[in-house]
């Protein structure tokens, strides 16, 4: 059991459920966030070791947060995994400071693969 934390902010509950069922099968801690205008705050509350974060979302877009992550000197280091089905997805999560990216529909092994590499299980 490794008991690392992730947390998952996506604005369909279909994906969070699947995500969450999928990392706390591999022994992750998960916390789930559908508004991503309370992910900052849910960073500081659980000081998660991995965030996965969609591209498109209302209110604040996954990249804005990234950036946002980026420049708050406390979670700047954050590893962030960025899921999207935009074409161009893959360039604006690398424009935006993503340490990685996944494309959706996405590969459950490729994000555990991606995840694992970036904490260094």
């Amino acid at each position: 059991m490794n008991s690392k934390k992730i947390i998952v902010c996506d604005d369909d509950q279909g994906i969070l459920d699947v995500l969450q069922m999928l990392l706390e099968t591999e022994g992750f801690i998960v916390f789930t966030e559908i508004n991503s205008t309370n992910l900052i705050k849910q960073i500081q509350n659980n000081s998660p070791d991995l965030i996965l974060l969609d591209l498109w979302m209302p209110l604040l877009s996954g990249d804005q947060v990234l950036k946002a992550i980026r420049s708050n000197n406390e979670i700047k280091d954050l590893p962030v995994i960025v899921l999207s089905a935009s074409v161009d997805g893959s360039d604006i999560a690398s424009d935006a400071g993503a340490n990685d990216f996944v494309a959706k529909p996405f590969d459950l092994d490729d994000i555990i693969s991606k995840i694992n590499n970036l904490l260094a299980v």
